[in-house]
């Protein structure tokens, strides 16, 4: 998954954010510039390839305030389209230095 192609797509505003990752933005009070911004500036640290339709990856990122958000990408490279899967706010019992699963 090529973290330069969503990048792009959000600054382009060529994002489709599904129904469960704007509810778990809203549980987690995430805002999609906190959203946004944290993949930005975020890296992928794993990638699923075989995910259908398109093939995603997870991404660890910091907002504004340097709070670790994960969230789930896929790119439609057809349409070049960024698709926000999910979003959260990772649990420290569950991630070494937010990137590693225990």
């Amino acid at each position: 998954m090529y973290l330069v192609h969503i990048i792009n797509a959000i600054q382009t505003e060529r994002v489709n954010i599904t129904q469960h990752a704007r509810r778990e933005a809203r549980n987690d009070d995430l805002t999609l510039d906190e959203i946004f911004f944290s993949t930005l500036k975020g890296e992928v640290i794993e990638n699923y390839p075989t995910d259908t339709p398109y093939p995603s990856c997870l991404i660890y990122g910091k907002t504004i305030k340097h709070e670790p958000v994960h969230t789930v990408w896929a790119y439609a490279a057809e349409s070049q389209i960024g698709i926000l899967i999910t979003v959260y706010r990772p649990d420290p019992d569950l991630w070494i230095n937010w990137k590693e699963r225990k």
